[in-house]
C-alpha cells in the first residue's frame, strides 16, 4: 500500500526552464552547458534547465513551453543585431509579458562611442550581460534571483511566519486566533468547520511586521509593486472591500466634489452610486440589446465619441470591458480618442483580471492607455472573495491625495488572509498564469465542441452574441464566458439553472430567459467539465414538447435627468404605490423624479437613476416585472405592508434637513 499519509503536502519539484536565443550555434551551445553546469554546481531550487534555441523557433516555445520564466536573448556585437533583439522582445513581450528577459551583448554595439547602454535597451530588459566576459556564475545567480523575486509573496510568507510563530494575542479581534471558540460547545464546531488558519491569519493592524494595507512601506507594498510589474501598470492597490469600492475610490479621486461623467446607464452600481457620493453629473450611454437572447452589450463606439464631443467638460469617461457575458471593446481607439479630448479614461476590468496573461485575450486595457483599471481579482483567479486590484498608469497621477481617497473607503480592520490571496493570485499569475489560461482555453474548446453535439443546445459564438449596431465595433469576445443558448429544450433559463442544480448539483453563473452561462475559471477541473457536459448530454435527451414561453424585455427609453441624482437621492421625498390598480399609479408617477435607482436583476441595468424623470412606459415596464408567478427581482423598491413603493422626489424639491 502507497503511504497516503502526506499526500496534501506533496507536490511536484518545480521547474523552470529558459531559453538562450542566439543566431551563433556554438555561442549558444557553449553557454548552455556551462550554465547547465554551473545550476548542477549550485542550489537549485527552482530548477533552473537552460537551452539553447534560435530566433525563428523562439516564438513557438514561448506558445508550447509551459515552464518556459526566462530568455536571454543574444544581442550580437553590433548595433543592427541589438536593434533586431530589441524587436524580437518587443514581439516575444507580446505573447507572454511575465517572462523575465536578459541581454547579452557587447557594450559596443549599444552605441556608436561603445560607452553606455542607451535607456530602452535597458527598459527591455532585466538585466544585461557583456558577451564577452563569460562569467556563468553570475549569470546563473541572477537569473535564479529575478525568478525567485518574480516568484515571492512579501506579504504571505511574512503572514504565514508570523502565525507559525505563535505569539499570545492580547489585541484585536476578539476571537484571538480562534481561542474563544475552539472549546465551547456551542460554537466549537464552527471553528472545526471553517479551519485552524482562517482564524489565527485573522490579525489587526496591531501586528507592525505585517504593515498596514492604509500607510503600507513595508510587505504590503512590495507585494503590491509586485502586482504592478505583473500586471503591467505604473502602480497598483489592494482592496480587501471589492472592485465596488475600486470604482468608488478612482471616481473620487476624478471628480470628488462634482463634475461630469460619461457612463456606459449598463455599468455596475457602484459607479452610480459614486455619482450621487460624488455629486456629479452623468451623461448616460445606452448599452445595445441582443434581441434573440435579452443580453446587453457594448455601447457603440460613435455613441461614445459623439457624447465625448457633445460633453466637453466631461472630465471622466468609465467604460465596462469585458462585460458579464464576455463581451470586450476595441479599446485602445476609444481610449486615444478620449485622451484626445482632455478625459480620464476608468475601465471596469472586474470580469477580465485573467486577460493580460495569454496572447488570445490581450490587448488589456492597461495596455490599450486607460488611466485606471479596476479588477475583481476573486472573480476569475485564485483570491479570496472581495480582493480586488486598483491599476494605475494616469501620467497626471497624485498617489498623495489617491492614498487619502482610499482610506475614506477602506476598512482599518482589512482581512490579512484576503491581502495573502491577492498576494498569492499574483504569484501564481506570474509564475503559470499562461499555461493555466492555455488550459482553460482547451477546456473551453471541448465544453463548446459537447454542448453543440447534442443537437438541442448550443454554445453561442462571438458572431452570435454581438447585435447588428455592434457589427463594425470589432467587438471581442472572453471565451472563458461561455452562454449556451437553451432555447430547443423548451425550458427557461431559471428552470434549467434549476435542473442544473437540483439533479445535478451545478450551479451556473447566470441566465437570460433562454440562456444559461457558465465560468471556465482556474478552478476549473477536467472532472467539474465531465460532469457539466453529461449533465448537457442527459437534459438533451428529454427536451420539452412545447416550446419555451417568454422573450426579452427591452428596458425602456431613458428619460431625462431633472437634477443631479445627488440632489434627488438627500432631497425631501414621500413614497408613491407602484401597482395601486394599476391606472391609478401610473397616474400618479408620471413626471415624478426618482430618488432612488431602480433595477432589475436581470440583466441588472437601472431602470431609474435618482434624479431620473419617470415616464408611463417605466411605470408599466416595472409593473409588468412584479405580476405572474416568474416575478422578476427588483433592487431598490420600498416594501410596505409587502406593497411596492417608488421614493420621488416631493414636488416643492425643499430638502429637509432632518430627513434623508
Amino acid at each position: 500500500m502507497p503511504d497516503l499519509g502526506n499526500l496534501s503536502e506533496r507536490r511536484q519539484p518545480l521547474e523552470c526552464r529558459v531559453a538562450l536565443v542566439s543566431a551563433d550555434r556554438k555561442l549558444a551551445g557553449d553557454w548552455v552547458d556551462a550554465l547547465n553546469a554551473t545550476a548542477a554546481q549550485h542550489e537549485n531550487p527552482y530548477g533552473l534547465y537552460f537551452e539553447a534555441t534560435g530566433v525563428g523557433a523562439v516564438e513557438k516555445l514561448l506558445l508550447e513551453e509551459d515552464n518556459l520564466q526566462a530568455l536571454i536573448v543574444d544581442g550580437g556585437s553590433s548595433p543592427d543585431q541589438l536593434a533586431a533583439a530589441e524587436e524580437l522582445v518587443d514581439r516575444l513581450h507580446a505573447l507572454r509579458a511575465q517572462l523575465n528577459v536578459f541581454l547579452v551583448a557587447q557594450a559596443s554595439s549599444a552605441d556608436a562611442q561603445g560607452c553606455t547602454i542607451s535607456v530602452s535597451v535597458r527598459q527591455r530588459f532585466d538585466e544585461l550581460f557583456d558577451r564577452r566576459e563569460g562569467n556563468f556564475n553570475q549569470m546563473f545567480r541572477l537569473v535564479q534571483a529575478f525568478i525567485a523575486r518574480r516568484a515571492s509573496t512579501p506579504f504571505a510568507d511574512t503572514l504565514k511566519e508570523y502565525v507559525f510563530s505563535a505569539r499570545d494575542a492580547w489585541h484585536t479581534p476578539g476571537h484571538s486566533g480562534g481561542d474563544s471558540l475552539r472549546n465551547s460547545p456551542w460554537v466549537g464546531d464552527f471553528y472545526r468547520f471553517m479551519g485552524e488558519h482562517v482564524f489565527n491569519t485573522d490579525l489587526s493592524v496591531s501586528v507592525q511586521v505585517l504593515d498596514s494595507l492604509l500607510e503600507p512601506h513595508s510587505v504590503i507594498q512590495e507585494a503590491q509593486d509586485l502586482a504592478a510589474q505583473t500586471f503591467g501598470a505604473r502602480h497598483t492597490f489592494f482592496l480587501t472591500n471589492g472592485t465596488s469600492t475600486a470604482n468608488k475610490v478612482v471616481i473620487q479621486q476624478i471628480l470628488g466634489g462634482g463634475g461630469k461623467i460619461i457612463v456606459d446607464q449598463a455599468c455596475h452600481k457602484s459607479v452610480h452610486h459614486a455619482i450621487v457620493m460624488n455629486r456629479c453629473e452623468p451623461v448616460y450611454l445606452k448599452s445595445v440589446l441582443h434581441p434573440e437572447f435579452g443580453i446587453y452589450g457594448p455601447v457603440k463606439r460613435e455613441d461614445i465619441e459623439q457624447a465625448v464631443d457633445e460633453h466637453g467638460d466631461a472630465r471622466l469617461l468609465v467604460i465596462t470591458s469585458c462585460t458579464y457575458d464576455g463581451l470586450r471593446y476595441d479599446l485602445k481607439p476609444i481610449i486615444d480618442y478620449a485622451h484626445e479630448r482632455g478625459v480620464k479614461v476608468l475601465v471596469d476590468e472586474a470580469w477580465y483580471a485573467h486577460g493580460y496573461f495569454h496572447p488570445e485575450l490581450r490587448p488589456t486595457a492597461l495596455e490599450c492607455g486607460a488611466d485606471y483599471v479596476t479588477q475583481s481579482t476573486h472573480k476569475m483567479l485564485s483570491a479570496f472573495s472581495q480582493a480586488s486590484m486598483i491599476h494605475v498608469q494616469d501620467p497626471d497621477f497624485d498617489e498623495f491625495r489617491f492614498r487619502e481617497n482610499l482610506n475614506m473607503h477602506a476598512s482599518t480592520s482589512p482581512q490579512y488572509a484576503m491581502i495573502a490571496s491577492l498576494d498569492v493570485a499574483r504569484k501564481q499569475m506570474a509564475m503559470e498564469g499562461y499555461a493555466c489560461l492555455k488550459r482553460c482555453l482547451q477546456m473551453v474548446e471541448t465544453l463548446r465542441r459537447e454542448v453543440d453535439a447534442t443537437g438541442v443546445f448550443r454554445a453561442l459564438t462571438r458572431e452570435d452574441l454581438i447585435p447588428e449596431p455592434l457589427a463594425g465595433d470589432n467587438i471581442r469576445l472572453d471565451p472563458t464566458k461561455v452562454t449556451i443558448d437553451i432555447s430547443a429544450s423548451g425550458y427557461s433559463g431559471k428552470e434549467m439553472q434549476i435542473k442544473l442544480f437540483d439533479q445535478y448539483g451545478i450551479q451556473v453563473e447566470k441566465t437570460t430567459y433562454n440562456t444559461v452561462s457558465v465560468l471556465v475559471t482556474l478552478g476549473s477541473t477536467e472532472s467539474k467539465l465531465l460532469r457539466l457536459i453529461h449533465a448537457f448530454k442527459q437534459l438533451a435527451r428529454h427536451p420539452r414538447k412545447r416550446p419555451q414561453a417568454g422573450t426579452p424585455r427591452r428596458l425602456p427609453e431613458f428619460t431625462r435627468l431633472t437634477c443631479l441624482p445627488a440632489d434627488a437621492y438627500f432631497a425631501d421625498t414621500e413614497e408613491l404605490p407602484l401597482m395601486d390598480n394599476g391606472v391609478t399609479a401610473t397616474k400618479n408617477l408620471i413626471g415624478r423624479t426618482s430618488a432612488d435607482e431602480i433595477v432589475p436583476y436581470p440583466p441588472g441595468i437601472p431602470v431609474l437613476v435618482p434624479g431620473q424623470e419617470i415616464s408611463a412606459q417605466i411605470v408599466q415596464f416595472l409593473q409588468q416585472l412584479l405580476q405572474g408567478q416568474t416575478a422578476t427581482e427588483i433592487h431598490g423598491l420600498i416594501y410596505r405592508s409587502d406593497e411596492p413603493m417608488l421614493r420621488v422626489v416631493k414636488e416643492d424639491g425643499k430638502k429637509s434637513p432632518n430627513k434623508k
